[in-house]
């Protein structure tokens, strides 16, 4: 008796079919990488104002936290050489002490100042020269 299987013919596979949006009606754009100002296409000068923005950004921020850490470290480093601050006592804890817990917090805020104000100068530059002239 004859196999049933060998009996069957193979069923051939399927042709793969690959299903796309329809290409009529389709409007080019150009691409902005979200680099045009708000109602205005990208163009290449728009490219290289903004990546200027970014790196002047990137370029402040090492700049003010390596100034952070220089600063920080000295001020550490003046607590730490000179052990008369550990003699005198407010509200019965060292001064030294104090210094370190308390003490960074004005130097946070100054650098944190100085950063916001030179990034917003940036971005003010960054505007004048992307923005157009007859909208000056």
């Amino acid at each position: 008796m004859p196999r049933w299987d060998a009996m069957t013919p193979e069923p051939r596979p399927l042709p793969r079919v690959r299903v796309t949006a329809s290409t009529a009606g389709r409007v080019s754009r150009p691409v902005t990488r979200g680099v045009a100002l708000p109602g205005r296409v990208a163009d290449e000068a728009d490219e290289v104002f903004s990546r200027g923005l970014v790196r002047a950004q990137l370029r402040l921020a090492l700049g003010c936290v390596a100034a952070f850490v220089v600063v920080a470290a000295a001020l550490a480093g003046v607590i730490a050489a000179l052990p008369a601050l550990g003699d005198p006592t407010l509200w019965s804890v060292p001064l030294s002490w104090l210094l370190h817990a308390y003490g960074f917090y004005p130097v946070i805020l100054v650098f944190a100042l100085i950063y916001a104000r030179a990034a917003a100068r940036n971005e003010r530059r960054y505007r004048q020269l992307a923005e157009p002239e007859d909208a000056a």
